[in-house]
């Protein structure tokens, strides 16, 4: 697609850097940059995030969330979201388009990679290393989690020595101690969750009330999605937001070099804002597709895409879960929703399981009847409807949780994110094409653990279990279709998330994943994030910019 002619372009925009997307990455970034001194404009698809619109606080809660506020943009359909073809996609794309980005949505779970992670292929043979190491992102984790107001116990077994998380953890409750009493039982290791979740007051934002809600969006606050924890810094630092702005294309002059980009508004205007560094922050899936909508005679297979791994190696984190009802009153509707406790027992690499790599373990309540009875979808109609659901819905609500076990997904070169050659969005630009299976070794890994996760439940007392053998509808994250790595003819990014063939170009968001890890990628995007963002800054007089 050429650089458009139509496009309004307005008068000199005069910016220093242009960031496409306003979620995790994105206002990490723009933040770094402005505050550094940097004119930073930042465009963004959706818009700010309506607290007044949460299901959260809601009594219809569960029905809103299968519907207007599904985290599936393609049952959601909201006027920023874009279709997704995802029919050849063994689990399906959730992502939340808006100020944010899908942190509003998201569980705030906030683990760290360990440092195998980022040597898979030095240690187990297979994937490929990050040209990075724990130890080089250690300090920015540390620094993210102070931004953000990180709860936690600090000396977590899993992880080298380092500073503490800057609040204290949230309870674990009882589901939190039924579930630690089977671990303990088995000689497992267990660590209180970390969460991007104030447990004490910070300025205006309230501590977490353990509303228990945190995917329905946080009604108070306490959550530390992005729209409250580092954009009100960002706006002050001078950050100039534009939301409903749709980006079609990055432009490039004659030289190679990123020019900014043209992007489309909600009355269907077409726009072109120039800027001397772009920075995109579109996530696993939107920022491929951008890539491969910005071709040209100079890229024609796309932007950034000589090596030809723009769009490849996709990553989702298969999961699987086993269901655990208890006769005792657990309390179950009590937040966090997410890791009041988890375990790295089984995170590293032992051959005798057959197969490589790990999986994080996580516990999660269940607060509602409805959740409850999704749980059980694959039994029989007539024992999970009518008055037997009723009955079962009425004993369990409360007194149930479930065992997660997330399964590190190794890279797979023909899981792609490609443009759908017929579907569109609402302006006419290309949709996104999944293609992604779940390899034979994650099927193997989900069997071994999903066993080994229904020996807990046992040890701690259940009742009843029931597994869910792989999770079609998880598909939060997103990663590894524009990786790092040393080499430009195996990787698209460099460890500081500077593109090898545009050198003015930048990409921070989980696309950059070189492997998956087991852990939850947010804290690791934030962190890469704050580190290339500094390191463009620290090295802006070797800079490559337009003329």
């Amino acid at each position: 697609m050429s650089n458009s002619a139509s496009a309004r372009h307005q008068a000199p925009d005069d910016l220093d850097a242009l960031v496409i997307g306003a979620g995790p990455s994105g206002v990490v970034a723009a933040r770094v940059m402005a505050e550094s001194g940097y004119r930073v404009r930042v465009l963004e698809q959706g818009d700010w995030p309506n607290v007044a619109d949460y299901p959260s606080t809601k009594l219809e809660r569960e029905l809103i969330q299968a519907g207007p506020w599904n985290p599936n943009p393609n049952v959601r359909r909201g006027p920023s979201d874009y279709p997704v073809n995802d029919s050849d996609s063994d689990i399906h794309t959730f992502m939340f388009n808006g100020v944010g980005g899908s942190t509003v949505m998201f569980g705030a779970e906030w683990p760290r990679m360990i440092p195998s992670d980022f040597r898979v292929k030095s240690l187990d043979g297979v994937a490929g290393d990050w040209p990075l190491t724990y130890e080089d992102l250690q300090p920015y984790y540390e620094m993210i989690d102070e931004m953000l107001g990180v709860s936690g116990l600090g000396g977590n077994t899993a992880y080298p020595p380092g500073a503490a998380p800057p609040q204290p953890a949230l309870p674990i409750g009882r589901i939190g101690r039924i579930a630690a009493r089977g671990m303990n039982k088995l000689g497992y290791q267990w660590w209180p969750g970390t969460h991007a979740i104030l447990s004490q007051a910070d300025g205006s934002r309230p501590a977490c009330s353990r509303w228990a809600t945190c995917v329905a969006g946080c009604p108070e606050g306490a959550k530390s999605s992005f729209d409250v924890s580092m954009w009100p810094a960002a706006l002050a630092a001078g950050v100039q937001l534009t939301t409903g702005a749709r980006v079609r294309e990055i432009t490039v002059s004659q030289q190679g070099l990123a020019t900014g980009a043209t992007w489309i508004d909600r009355d269907g205007a077409e726009h072109h804002t120039s800027a001397p560094l772009v920075v995109v922050c579109a996530n696993g899936v939107g920022t491929p597709r951008l890539l491969q909508l910005s071709t040209s005679s100079r890229f024609p297979d796309g932007l950034a895409n000589s090596s030809g791994y723009v769009g490849h190696n996709l990553m989702m984190h298969p999961t699987a879960t086993v269901l655990g009802c208890y006769e005792d009153d657990l309390q179950s509707w009590l937040g966090p929703i997410g890791q009041p406790i988890w375990s790295m027992q089984f995170a590293e690499t032992d051959t005798t399981r057959g197969f490589r790599r790990g999986s994080k373990w996580t516990i999660a309540g269940i607060p509602g009847p409805a959740e409850l009875i999704q749980r059980i979808y694959s039994l029989p109609l007539s024992e999970r409807s009518g008055m037997t659901g009723q009955e079962f819905a009425e004993r369990f609500t409360g007194r149930a949780f479930e065992w997660v076990a997330q399964i590190e997904d190794l890279p797979e070169f023909d899981n792609t994110v490609t443009l759908d050659p017929d579907l569109v969005d609402s302006d006419g630009i290309p949709a996104p094409k999944l293609r992604y299976k779940m390899s034979e070794e994650s099927a193997r890994a989900l069997d071994w653990h999903i066993d080994r996760l229904t020996e807990v439940h046992l040890e701690s007392g259940a009742v009843f279990t029931h597994r869910v053998d792989y999770m079609p509808e998880v598909g939060w994250h997103l990663l590894g279709t524009a990786r790092c790595g040393d080499d430009p003819a195996t990787s698209v990014v460099n460890g500081y998330g500077q593109s090898h063939d545009v050198p003015n170009l930048y990409i921070f968001d989980g696309s950059v994943f070189a492997t998956s890890s087991a852990v939850n990628p947010t804290s690791t995007i934030a962190a890469f994030a704050l580190r290339g963002a500094e390191h463009l800054v620290e090295n802006a007089a070797e800079q490559r910019i337009p003329l």
